[in-house]
């Protein structure tokens, strides 16, 4: 019997998550906003082609979905910003659907034909595929969304997209652009780990269970609580995977998931003097959610609701 072409390898032939997709109401906004965040120059954006040149096929037909786009270098990944139009496409789909947030994460491809059949035979069918208006290339999304809880995104070009980041003639808001970590709730860690294993071509990480109280010392929404949880962590060579699955106590993760269900729930920056950057996010109108210690003591962290303004709760991490 032949061996699965899946079997310990990454589906996309790489690990290198490289892009965080939002989807966004108003592109304007998000541009001005982001480039305060991440110190970067506000990005000019710019319109996809009509469907003659796109070419946007979605769940099997063709369609006149037009997006704006916006793109935002970092260190490490790439901020991409998309305003779609009103016709059908997955990312109109999300934005009716669950509103603005994080559609995608994105790896670059030689080929997409000779990834895709990796993707199909894991049961990840083509969602939507297009191509690139800006330059030679195209993309796919794969519908990776029962078991990753986001959809991945296939991208191929003749020629190295644009991921160099920008000389920063901006101070990143929180002192740093780079994103630590992408964190999803999910109901069960075990069935999480499995799918992300498989897509990265990774071996299953240790499961990491909630400190006790008088360590994490953890302040959900100005209350005590346990903020019991089963952690994983998988790390890719831009960005770490967080994995969450809430406990039976009060929590930001419990109350994501009972009232968004599974999904991105946060970023995260590592930050210098944490309590001075809380205080800088509370003074621009962003409350905290929930504070506490790591579960073994060595680092403080803190969930802000900047959900308003970034499309996702902001993270912040000090390490000691």
């Amino acid at each position: 019997m032949a061996e699965s072409k899946t079997t310990k390898a990454p589906l996309a032939g790489n690990q290198a998550i490289n892009q965080l997709a939002f989807v966004v109401r108003d592109i304007e906004e998000a541009c001005e906003a982001f480039s305060s965040l991440l110190g970067v120059p506000k990005p000019e954006w710019f319109l996809t082609g009509d469907q003659e040149v796109s070419k946007v096929i979605y769940r099997g037909k063709p369609t006149a979905s037009i997006s704006k786009l916006a793109f935002l270098n970092t260190p490490t990944v790439q901020f991409e910003l998309i305003e779609p139009n009103e016709e059908p496409g997955t990312m109109r789909e999300f934005l009716d659907r669950a509103g603005e947030g994080i559609h995608h994460i994105a790896f670059d491809v030689e080929s997409i034909r000779e990834r895709m059949p990796f993707f199909e035979e894991s049961g990840y069918s083509t969602l939507q595929s297009g191509e690139f208006t800006s330059s030679e290339g195209r993309y796919v999304y794969a519908d990776t969304l029962e078991d990753c809880k986001i959809l991945v995104e296939l991208l191929e070009s003749s020629v190295a997209r644009n991921t160099a980041a920008a000389p920063e003639s901006l101070r990143p808001l929180l002192g740093t652009n780079k994103v630590e970590q992408l964190a999803i709730v999910v109901k069960d860690l075990d069935l999480a780990a499995d799918a992300y294993c498989k897509l990265l071509g990774a071996d299953k990480p240790p499961i990491i269970q909630s400190g006790p109280s008088e360590t994490t010392q953890v302040m959900f929404r100005g209350q005590p609580t346990e903020a019991k949880s089963k952690y994983m962590f998988i790390n890719t060579p831009f960005i770490q995977i967080e994995l969450i699955e809430p406990g039976d106590s009060p929590s930001t993760w419990q109350e994501h998931l009972e009232k968004y269900g599974e999904g991105v729930h946060h970023i995260s920056f590592v930050v210098d003097n944490l309590d001075e950057k809380i205080r800088l996010l509370e003074g621009m109108g962003y409350p905290v959610i929930q504070t506490g210690n790591f579960f073994n003591g060595k680092g403080k962290y803190a969930y802000m609701d900047t959900t308003s303004t970034f499309k996702v709760i902001i993270e912040l991490l000090e390490r000691y």
